[in-house]
C-alpha cells in the first residue's frame, strides 16, 4: 500500500505550526500550498499540482482569476466595510445585478454558505407563520438524509453523519428527515400542515456526488407547490456553472422558492453568500430581525459581480459540461478494478474506490499528491474530482493519466 514521501523541511515546519497552535478539526493532506493560478497550485517547495478539489467548488473560476483580483484590489483601495448601519454605493448595484442574473425579486447578502442556509431557514419559518398560518413555534423544515450544509448547531441538527452531530447535542427542534431521491417519502412528510420548507441539494456533494434520478427535482417542485411548502435549493456547491448548468436545478428547469449561493460567488477570493427569493417571502423579514456586520460589504459586492460576470464571459458553464463528459469517458475507459463507480454532472464528479482496505481512498489521494494532483476523500471510500471550470481537454487527459498511474498504488 502506498505511503507518502517524507515531508521536506519547509513543509514540515508549516505542518508543525498548525499542529502546535491550531485546532485539530481538520485532517488535511500533508501538502503546504503557497501559490495558485488557474487549475494549478504550487507548494512551498515549488512543486506544481492539478487542483481537483477547487476549494470544494469555491474556485470554479480558477485560482486568482485576474478579473476578480482586479475588482478586489480596486475596491479594496476605496472602501471595504461600512456595516449595514449606513448605505454604500456598491450594495444596491450588486443587488440589482444578482437578482437580474438569477431572476428573483430580492437578495439577502451574507458571508458564508452555512449563514446562507441559516438565513433560508429563518425566511421559511417567518413565511410559514405570517403567510401559511402555521401556529407560532410549530414550523418544521424537512431535509434529505445525508445532506451537508455546514457545521453550525442548526446544520448538524439536520445531519445524519455522526461525525457532524455526535456529542454536540441538544439539537435544534423543528427539523425532520426524509430519504434523498424519494418522492413518496417526501410527499408523506409534506402532508403535515406545519411544514414550512424542504431544503435539499440538487446533487449531494459531501455525501459523495450523489446524483438523483431524472425527474426528482421536477417532482420536488410539484409537491412543494401542491402542499404550499417552500422549495429551498442549496446550490452552494452545485451552483455557478459547476454541473454544466448555471444552477443544477436548471437541468430540470425548476425554479426554487429560495436559492442559496456561496463558495464560487466570490471565485474563492473571500467569503460571500447570498439568499435569493421573491418579495412574498423576503419581505416578511423586517429591520433588525436578521443581518450580518460583513454581509453585503462593498468589497464582497464588487468581487461577486466580477465572479459572476467571468462565468458568463468565459462560457464556463459550457466548458464544465463538455470537460465533465470527457472526464467521465476517460475515467471509464481506464476500466480499473479499483474504480467501483463513477458518477457526476459537469465537473462535479466522484469515484467510489473498490478495495478491502477502508483507508484505500486516503492512500490513493496520497499517491495522487505524489504524482501531481490534489483531491480529497469523502465518506471513506469516495473521492471527489472537481477541478476549476477553466480546465482544458489536454489538461483533463493529463489528469486522467495521473489518476491511472496513482491507482497502481492500490495493487
Amino acid at each position: 500500500m502506498h505511503t507518502t514521501m517524507p515531508a521536506s523541511k519547509a513543509t514540515q515546519y508549516y505542518l508543525d505550526l498548525e499542529d502546535r497552535f491550531g485546532a485539530h478539526n481538520y485532517h488535511p493532506l500533508p501538502v503546504v500550498l503557497e501559490k495558485g493560478e488557474g487549475v494549478f497550485l504550487w507548494d512551498v517547495d515549488g512543486k506544481r499540482y492539478y487542483d481537483f478539489l477547487s476549494g470544494y467548488s469555491a474556485v470554479n473560476q480558477g485560482h486568482c482569476h485576474p478579473k476578480i483580483i482586479e475588482a478586489l484590489i480596486k475596491q479594496a483601495t476605496q472602501l471595504t466595510l461600512t456595516s449595514r448601519a449606513f448605505y454604500n454605493n456598491r450594495l444596491g448595484e450588486y443587488e440589482k445585478y444578482i437578482t437580474s442574473y438569477f431572476g428573483y425579486d430580492k437578495v439577502l447578502p451574507m458571508n458564508t454558505g452555512v449563514e446562507g442556509g441559516e438565513t433560508a431557514i429563518k425566511l421559511a419559518r417567518r413565511w410559514a407563520y405570517t403567510q401559511k398560518g402555521v401556529e407560532d413555534n410549530n414550523a418544521k423544515i424537512i431535509f434529505a438524509e445525508h445532506n451537508f450544509w455546514g457545521r453550525t448547531m442548526a446544520a448538524i441538527s439536520s445531519s445524519t453523519d455522526p461525525s457532524s452531530y455526535k456529542n454536540f447535542g441538544p439539537y435544534m427542534p423543528g427539523f425532520e428527515l426524509v430519504p434523498y431521491n424519494n418522492l413518496p417519502a417526501l410527499e408523506k412528510a409534506l402532508q403535515d400542515k406545519n411544514v414550512a420548507a424542504f431544503m435539499v441539494e440538487p446533487i449531494q456533494g459531501e455525501a459523495g456526488v450523489v446524483v438523483p434520478d431524472e425527474g426528482y427535482l421536477t417532482g420536488v417542485r410539484r409537491l412543494c407547490s401542491e402542499y404550499k411548502v417552500l422549495f429551498i435549493a442549496d446550490e452552494i456547491q452545485t451552483g455557478l456553472a459547476r454541473t454544466g448548468k448555471m444552477l443544477a436545478c436548471d437541468h430540470e428547469n425548476v425554479r426554487p422558492d429560495i436559492l442559496i449561493l456561496g463558495k464560487a460567488l466570490s471565485g474563492g477570493v473571500l467569503p460571500v453568500s447570498a439568499v435569493l427569493c421573491d418579495d412574498a417571502i423576503m419581505m416578511n423579514i423586517k429591520p433588525g430581525e436578521h443581518g450580518s456586520t460583513y454581509g453585503g460589504n462593498p468589497l464582497a459586492c464588487e468581487v461577486a459581480i466580477a465572479a459572476l460576470q467571468v462565468l458568463k464571459d468565459e462560457q464556463m458553464t459550457e466548458n464544465a459540461a463538455a470537460m465533465g463528459e470527457l472526464f467521465r469517458k476517460e475515467i471509464a475507459a481506464l476500466n480499473n478494478k479499483h474504480i467501483q463507480l463513477i458518477r457526476g454532472k459537469g465537473l462535479l464528479n466522484a469515484i467510489v474506490v473498490a478495495h478491502p482496505n477502508p483507508e484505500a481512498a486516503w492512500d490513493l489521494c496520497l499517491a495522487l499528491k505524489e504524482n501531481g494532483l490534489l483531491a480529497k476523500p469523502t465518506h471513506g471510500d469516495k473521492i471527489r474530482f472537481a477541478p476549476p471550470l477553466v480546465i482544458t481537454a489536454t489538461q483533463i487527459q493529463e489528469s486522467v493519466e495521473i489518476i491511472n498511474k496513482s491507482l497502481m498504488a492500490l495493487d
